[in-house]
C-alpha cells in the first residue's frame, strides 16, 4: 500500500508532501532497471555461455575464480545502486532510520542526497547512452543471436540516468530546493543524447 507522507517541518527543511505517483513509479522502474543484465552476468559467471561462444566464455568469464566473483560482484553493486533511488521517494531518504547509530532519527540534509543524485545521473548517461549504439557494434565471441539479445538486456539501462534525474527533481522540489531551468532542460536532453562513443564490451 502507498502512503503519503505528512507535512513535516523539521529545522530549516520543510516537506510538503510525500512524493507523487509519477516519481514512485519513476524510482520503482529505475530499481530494476539493472536487473535484466544482473542476471545475464550471474549466468555467465555460473558457466552458461548465454550468448557468447565457448572461447568467448573462457575470455569473458576467465580460467581462474576471480572471473564469477567479479562478475557477480558487479551485478550486486549495480543492483544495489539501483535501488537507492528508492531513497529519494521513501521516508529514509529524508529521516536517518532510528536503528542507524548517533545520527537515527536526524533529518537527512537535502544536499546530502541531491549531490550524489546528480552526479550518478552524469554517471550513469556516460556509462549506459552509448549502448543505444550496440546493434551497430560488432563483438567478437559472440553469436548472432546472443549480440542480439544481450542489447535487449541492457538496453533498460539507457533509460536509467533520465528516470534518476526525474525523481531528483521530485525530490528537490519537495525538500524546498531551488530548481533551475538549465536542470530541467538538461533532464529532457539526457534521454535522447546520442553520444559519440562506443559501447563498452560488457563485463
Amino acid at each position: 500500500m502507498t502512503h503519503t507522507s505528512p507535512t513535516v517541518v523539521t529545522g530549516a527543511v520543510r516537506t510538503i508532501t510525500g512524493p507523487s505517483r509519477r516519481a514512485r513509479w519513476a524510482a520503482h522502474t529505475a530499481a530494476l532497471l539493472a536487473v535484466p543484465s544482473g542476471l545475464w552476468r550471474i549466468g555467465l559467471a555460473l558457466g552458461f555461455p548465454l550468448g557468447y561462444t565457448e572461447q568467448g566464455h573462457r575470455d569473458m568469464v576467465g580460467s581462474t575464480g576471480w572471473g564469477p566473483v567479479y562478475l557477480i560482484g558487479l551485478s550486486l553493486l549495480t543492483e544495489a545502486a539501483a535501488m537507492l533511488t528508492l531513497g529519494l521517494v521513501q521516508r529514509w531518504g529524508e529521516v536517518v532510520p532510528r536503528w542507524i547509530p548517533l545520527i537515527g532519527g536526524r533529518t537527512v540534509p537535502p544536499l546530502v542526497a541531491v549531490v550524489p543524485a546528480w552526479i550518478g545521473v552524469a554517471v550513469l548517461a556516460v556509462l549506459w547512452t552509448p549502448f543505444l549504439l550496440w546493434w551497430v557494434v560488432p563483438h567478437d565471441g559472440m553469436t548472432a543471436a546472443g549480440h542480439t539479445l544481450v542489447g535487449f538486456l541492457y538496453l533498460p539501462l539507457v533509460a536509467w540516468a533520465p528516470l534518476l534525474a526525474a525523481v531528483t527533481i521530485s525530490y528537490q522540489r519537495r525538500r524546498r530546493l531551488p530548481v533551475s531551468h538549465d536542470t530541467l532542460h538538461v533532464t529532457h536532453a539526457i534521454g535522447s543524447a546520442g553520444l559519440q562513443s562506443s559501447p563498452a564490451r560488457n563485463g
